[in-house]
């Protein structure tokens, strides 16, 4: 105990130490919230609004993953699952080169166009993502036998993801 009290008194003699104290105690304190309450984790699923996917089947998980958190909160909608269907993959613009070439030859004059896709480090240039058109929409909710609760989760579906009323399917 002895120890301990000398061990304070040579502390407090340090120049600001009161500073360096809640300096050290603010660090610590950031360091057990960032590890306790995943501040940046990407493991949870309500995270994955933040992250771009990257493959088709990766945006139809988010879109669907997205889509049961706000179905399930319209009321009475009860328990919902969501398939989602695309027309097709990502499609993207490249960044081109274009070069046009004129000859004549015999009085007629030929125009040949070429265009090169532009290459970093062996990899095209993208200059534009286009996420996939979304297909159809089956939705199967606890409470879509009652008529207002199913024009509910239409109007959500078709706002979240812009899709027609035709293209969109609730069963119950």
């Amino acid at each position: 105990m002895n120890k301990v009290k000398e061990l304070w008194n040579r502390l407090k003699q340090i120049k600001h130490f009161e500073i360096y104290l809640a300096v050290l105690v603010g660090i610590v304190v950031c360091v057990i919230y960032f590890s306790f309450f995943g501040g940046g984790s990407t493991d949870n699923n309500n995270n994955n609004s933040t992250e771009n996917p990257t493959t088709a089947q990766e945006y139809v998980d988010m879109l669907e993953n997205k889509l049961v958190n706000v179905l399930s909160k319209i009321s009475g909608a009860g328990k919902c699952e969501v398939i989602i269907t695309l027309e097709s993959g990502f499609s993207y613009e490249y960044a081109t080169d274009s070069e046009t070439q004129t000859t004549t030859s015999g009085g007629t004059e030929t125009t040949i166009k070429t265009e090169t896709i532009i290459l970093v480090s062996g990899e095209p240039v993208i200059i534009k993502e286009n996420y996939p058109e979304i297909k159809g929409v089956v939705v199967v909710a606890e409470g879509a036998k009652d008529f207002s609760v199913l024009m509910n989760i239409q109007s959500a579906i078709e706002t979240a993801l812009e899709v027609e009323a035709s293209d969109i399917t609730i069963l119950s």
